[in-house]
């Protein structure tokens, strides 16, 4: 437990934490393993990457990071670090201090609760803990569901938000780090829903297109090239298992919002365009404020002015998340739209901004 608390003090300006990432293989995992070995506080503690853990009777095999991933060669020592077969010693015996779960989300729930009981805090990247509604968390099919270890697990995560959670992941020992679409459609909408100004009734859509790497890296046949390549396709039709997220975060229900998902030709960046009703008469200037004073502290999203539209072209490979609007001249029906890179903002990107908040350093630090 000391383990777990010694995270959470607030650090001077040359501490530094052990870090571990296991499933480094994927393109979320990559580039999580990229931010990490840059950032600032991080230069003489590079994280522990961890590959399978060793078969019984099995030798033990290492391979080397950069032979995996060829793209994190650099000057500071990059070359030399080995993925390491996994196991709870090897964790103890460098004195890692956050895990980060870059894996399958049926093994993000086997994995956190024993990481939890060895004093390890854990920032997970599946969709393994996301969902406090078990109706919303039966889109995963988890078979440990409802169990006495899962309910105790679910309770101690916290949604991995920095605009919408950030005190309670500054001390949370479990953060489920946000779905990538989850996360482009709740920040735009959030400012709206909570200050009651959407017209829920009247039903909201979102419409939401994103890069083939948000399918992850195992090739299917939706996401081969011969597929992909010139072509714009829907999918998830009125079950995409982002939803509940959707459902959770803006205190909706089904009736109310509707989410879909389309597939571009495109390797990464999520554009959402968001149809919204609004209750009264609004201006573009009332609109802008509410949404400056939203985000005023939250260094990872943009805000654009009425009229002026975000880009995934202006997201990509960057942290933010950017937000802009155009109002009709009722001043009643609104347009949204929001931008973000899936691989950074919509995953190992956030991930970073919530290691900054547990560790107690500038949200912002090692992405900007």
């Amino acid at each position: 437990m000391n383990a777990v608390k010694s995270v959470t003090n607030k650090r001077n300006e040359g501490d530094s934490v052990q870090t571990a990432v296991l499933g480094v293989s994927g393109y979320s995992g990559a580039e999580l393993a990229r931010l990490l070995l840059h950032h600032p506080r991080l230069k003489n503690t590079p994280p522990v990457f961890l590959g399978r853990p060793v078969a019984e009777g099995a030798a033990a095999k290492e391979e080397l990071l950069t032979a995996l991933h060829p793209q994190l060669r650099d000057g500071n020592g990059s070359a030399g670090l080995k993925i390491e077969p996994f196991s709870w010693e090897l964790l103890k015996e460098r004195g890692v201090k956050v895990l980060f779960l870059a894996t399958p989300h049926e093994q993000s729930r086997a994995y956190a609760p024993l990481a939890l009981e060895h004093g390890i805090k854990v920032i997970d990247l599946s969709g393994a803990w996301r969902l406090e509604a078990a109706e919303n968390r039966a889109v995963y099919k988890f078979e440990d569901d409802g169990t006495e270890v899962a309910k105790a697990t679910q309770a101690k995560a916290v949604y991995g938000s920095p605009e919408l959670h950030r005190e309670e992941i500054r001390n949370a020992e479990l953060v489920a780090n946000p779905g990538c679409y989850a996360t482009s459609v709740i920040l735009a909408l959030k400012p709206l829903t909570e200050a009651g100004w959407a017209d829920t009734e009247r039903g909201i859509v979102c419409d939401a297109k994103s890069g083939v790497s948000g399918a992850g890296k195992a090739p299917t046949a939706k996401t081969h090239f011969m597929y992909a390549a010139d072509n714009l396709s829907a999918y998830g039709v009125f079950g995409h298992r982002h939803t509940g997220e959707l459902l959770e975060q803006l205190a909706l229900n089904s009736d109310e919002i509707v989410f879909q998902p389309h597939l571009l030709p495109i390797p990464r960046g999520i554009l959402s365009t968001i149809y919204v009703s609004l209750k009264e008469t609004k201006t573009a200037a009332e609109i802008a404020d509410l949404y400056t004073k939203f985000y005023a502290g939250s260094p990872m999203v943009r805000l654009f002015g009425a009229g002026n539209l975000p880009q995934i072209q202006y997201v990509v490979r960057t942290n933010y998340c950017d937000i802009g609007f155009e109002l009709d001249k009722s001043g009643r029906r609104l347009i949204l739209v929001s931008c973000l890179d899936n691989l950074l903002k919509g995953a190992s990107g956030q991930a970073v901004q919530n290691l900054n908040l547990i560790c107690g350093w500038g949200e912002s630090e090692g992405l900007e």
